[in-house]
């Protein structure tokens, strides 16, 4: 199986499956000399983890990090970081119906036709429990960034049809995280609260889309051509499970506007040249122009459910699939920190791959 790795300098290749004994990581590319925070690694691991809430699911897992080499005396050494996340409460026996059936909407189809086998507890190498790695070297990611006064904000925007569209300069971010729909607006997290409980007591799920504020990213970071920092994006936020969309700055809106509507004009300030408007969610030409970078992650309902669905097994025998075990009845509040992990990810490689002088005298848009 390919494809485990991302990145181009810091780059993260992860292994493990749902079931196994552990999940886990190598992160190669990273700077020496940078302290790590065990504390705060920890925290985006104990936001993405299970078991957390009445609207997550109840599998109980620890989700802690055991970091076996390239951190010595709590600073990077330079050398690959290896990492792994033991796995504790697994329940393989709710998984035992679906052995030989397809669940529809799920991996297990396609993965028994390229590969021949399949791993049928949880999902196997497809379950989504394989992003807890991806937050742990978002997490280092993130530190990285912090040196460079890059902030990264992601919180639940839309549950169903219940959406806040506060703008971001009213949203108190602090507020993400008191709740645990993650959803930095209290009143509108208590409906959408409300909604995951109702749709979960009728053995179904839901959709929803997460909304990612960058600030402070300098300017230059991104490749022309194929590696756009809005494609790399793209690309990061798709390979999480169940996202099934992605736009940046103005996305699918911009198809109704004109270019006399749509143009970021630019103006000299006192802090450089910035834009009045900034429909190019701070990357035009695929590098990043010093505005704010924002984005929206678009996730499906999780395909699991508690009602029974029509399917086939592998014999192409006509069968019937219902879900069992503990499930999520909606996935994005435990993503927001993956969604963050995978941005930092993301920021960092391309900050490594721009050379000291062109971020050098390059003005950051506060």
């Amino acid at each position: 199986m390919a494809g485990n790795t991302i990145g181009s300098i810091f780059q993260l290749t992860t292994f493990g499956e749902s079931h196994g004994t552990a999940i886990g990581g190598i992160i190669d590319g990273c700077p020496a000399g940078l302290e790590v925070n065990l504390e705060f690694i920890q925290t985006e691991l104990d936001r993405r983890k299970p078991g957390q809430s009445s609207i997550t699911t109840q599998r109980k897992e620890e989700d802690k990090v055991e970091f076996l080499s390239g951190i010595f005396e709590g600073k990077t050494t330079g050398t690959p970081i290896g990492f792994q996340i033991k796995n504790q409460d697994q329940k393989s026996k709710d998984y035992s119906h679906i052995q030989d059936k397809f669940r529809p909407s799920h991996a297990d189809y396609v993965y028994e036709e390229k590969y021949g086998n399949r791993d049928y507890r949880g999902g196997g190498r497809s379950s989504a429990r394989e992003t807890a790695c991806r937050v742990v070297a978002g997490a280092i990611a993130q530190l990285i960034l912090k040196h460079h006064g890059v902030e990264i904000y992601s919180y639940v925007q839309q549950v169903g049809n219940i959406t806040l569209l506060k703008e971001a300069s009213k949203i108190d971010f602090s507020q993400t995280f008191e709740n645990d729909v993650r959803c930095p607006d209290l009143e509108m997290a208590e409906k959408m609260s409300d909604l995951i409980l109702q749709i979960k007591k009728e053995g179904d799920t839901i959709g929803g889309a997460i909304q990612t504020l960058v600030r402070n990213c300098p300017i230059g970071l991104g490749e022309p051509v194929f590696d756009k920092l809005h494609a790399d994006l793209a690309k990061a936020m798709l390979s999480i499970n169940a996202v099934k969309g992605f736009e940046y700055g103005s996305g699918f809106c911009a198809a109704e506007m004109r270019g006399s509507q749509h143009n970021d004009e630019f103006v000299k300030t006192e802090d450089g040249i910035r834009t009045k408007t900034n429909y190019s969610g701070g990357i035009q030409g695929g590098i990043s122009n010093g505005e704010e970078i924002y984005f929206r992650t678009a996730f499906k309902p999780v395909a699991t459910i508690m009602k029974s669905q029509a399917s086939v097994n592998k014999h192409g025998e006509e069968t019937e699939v219902a879900g069992k075990g503990r499930h999520d009845a909606c996935v994005v509040p435990r993503a927001v920190p993956i969604v963050t992990a995978m941005t930092a990810l993301v920021l960092v490689d391309h900050l490594l791959r721009s050379s000291v002088s062109q971020l050098t005298n390059k003005k950051v848009a506060n």
